[in-house]
């Protein structure tokens, strides 16, 4: 399954967006949507990820944004791996009532730690009440991408991607190796990770490879 992650700040074109894709994320940190627009969007019936990250909205507001869009209907929200522990127990009970899977994800925006570290914090997010542990790195190197593609096991949800250029080839491998989903931007232009590739491309090479 391929998401794409949306930061459409014109509600009407997300909400649009959103049709064309099996699984969006709705960056509500950058697209600035109000509540009652987020519990629209949420309540539309389309597989969504709920994803406000820290930094342009207070602690308070983003936890009652992210509830909105649990309540609403959200089918992930996605919480940091670094989120303080109250935060965490909130969001977590709150998507507990809804059946809603809850993402904790690390992100490394500089380089991506060894297949240990990276072992060890898929653990920890399990321990800490994911459903879903997601990590996201800068590949500086190829051996990057065996890092982050050895922490693929059966039978747990993990989605474990690079970024960068380097990493690129880890969204396109991931699907094969039991990603709970990967992530792609709607177009070249719009992209909120650096190597996010376009949801077409990314499509057409994922099939080409199961078609070969």
């Amino acid at each position: 399954m391929i998401c794409v992650a949306l930061s459409e700040t014109d509600f009407s074109k997300c909400l649009e967006l959103t049709n064309k894709f099996e699984l969006s994320e709705i960056r509500i940190d950058l697209t600035g949507f109000n509540k009652k627009q987020v519990e629209k969007i949420f309540s539309s019936g389309k597989k969504l990820i709920a994803t406000c990250r820290p930094g342009k909205i207070d602690e308070k507001e983003r936890i009652d944004i992210l509830k909105t869009a649990i309540k609403a209907g959200a089918t992930y929200v996605d919480i940091e791996f670094e989120t303080e522990y109250n935060f965490r127990q909130e969001i977590i009970t709150a998507a507990l009532k809804k059946k809603c899977s809850v993402i904790v994800s690390y992100h490394n925006f500089e380089s991506t730690p060894s297949r240990e570290q990276l072992k060890i914090i898929v653990n920890q997010a399990f321990d800490s009440g994911a459903d879903v542990a997601k990590i996201a790195c800068m590949v500086n190197k190829p051996e990057d991408n065996a890092s982050l593609l050895s922490v693929y096991e059966p039978g747990k949800r993990i989605v474990s991607i690079g970024m960068g250029e380097l990493g690129k080839i880890s969204r396109i491998a991931a699907p094969f190796l039991g990603a709970e989903f990967t992530f792609a931007s709607a177009t070249d232009e719009f992209v909120t990770a650096p190597g996010q590739i376009s949801y077409h491309k990314l499509r057409t090479v994922i099939e080409l490879l199961k078609n070969s």
